[in-house]
């Protein structure tokens, strides 16, 4: 376990500008992941002082007294400091193919698939999720059932996929026969 110290008023306010400075001014092999620092891509998801979270969107504590304290993504291995090893993770999720197949691919391309504002509404909560790990990574079936529990991020795609399937299968159920 490592300790730093981070002036504050030298530093922008998330956690991840406190451990690029510290990467930059003190410790140069500090590893993390980090790309967008908007909360849009999910790649410095950690575990900060006792909660998973995105390092690029939580703000660090101003409480001078407290001490706060990073760690990986828990329950999975590390490949370095604060780096997981996502792989299960993302072949569970590429395990249930979270895309649309066509029946008939000799049709690939050939037509649209037109989605009213209120099937759109039923995705809405669905498809912001960023795929960070960080709820599967707090789940206790996912920690002790990993190899086959797929975990909350992967069984809210399912439920998308769904969703978005039979959307599909009732427009092709309306629309006339050669259409």
């Amino acid at each position: 376990m490592q300790t730093y110290e981070v002036d504050l008023n030298k530093c922008g306010p998330m956690v991840l500008d406190a451990l690029i400075k510290i990467k930059n001014e003190v410790d140069s092999t500090l590893t993390f992941r980090r790309s967008c620092r908007e909360g849009i891509c999910g790649s410095c998801a950690m575990n900060i002082n006792g909660g998973n979270t995105l390092a690029c969107t939580r703000r660090i504590d101003t409480n001078l007294n407290k001490v706060s304290k990073i760690y990986p993504l828990p329950h999975m291995y590390v490949i370095k400091d604060l780096v997981p090893d996502l792989s299960n993770f993302y072949a569970q999720y590429k395990s249930i193919e979270p895309y649309l197949k066509k029946k008939d691919e000799s049709q690939e391309g050939k037509q649209q698939y037109l989605q009213s504002i209120e099937e759109r509404e039923k995705l809405d909560g669905l498809y912001e999720c960023i795929l960070c790990a960080c709820c599967s990574t707090s789940c206790p079936s996912y920690w002790w059932n990993g190899d086959k529990y797929l975990g909350p991020a992967v069984l809210m795609q399912v439920r998308c996929s769904l969703i978005a399937l039979r959307e599909i299968e009732t427009q092709a159920s309306r629309s006339p026969r050669g259409q």
